[in-house]
């Protein structure tokens, strides 16, 4: 996450750099696109960390029901091993 922050913050340095070239002689203008750069750099981040928390939450839910789902397996694993053991006694030698 701090990588994909760094990233955005470069991104907006850059495009800063870009608005300036842009407009080298409008102060006004400059000052005005940076604001939206900002704003624009504000909303992704907002969003990337809007995923993170929806990703986290995924992520524990899954864990949840593997954690519920594997206690379920393991009872039904010794209730075939028990019905296993229950036909084996019943099978005549041979």
């Amino acid at each position: 996450m701090k990588a994909s922050l760094l990233f955005l913050l470069a991104c907006t340095a850059v495009l800063a750099v870009g608005a300036r070239a842009d407009t080298p002689e409008e102060p006004k203008a400059l000052v005005q696109k940076v604001q939206e750069l900002a704003q624009k750099a504000t909303a992704m981040a907002k969003d990337a960390f809007s995923r993170v928390r929806e990703s986290e939450a995924a992520q524990q839910a899954s864990r949840q029901w593997l954690s519920d789902n594997a206690e379920l397996a393991k009872q039904r694993l010794v209730w075939l091993k028990e019905q296993l053991a229950e036909l084996w006694k019943k099978t005549p030698a041979v």
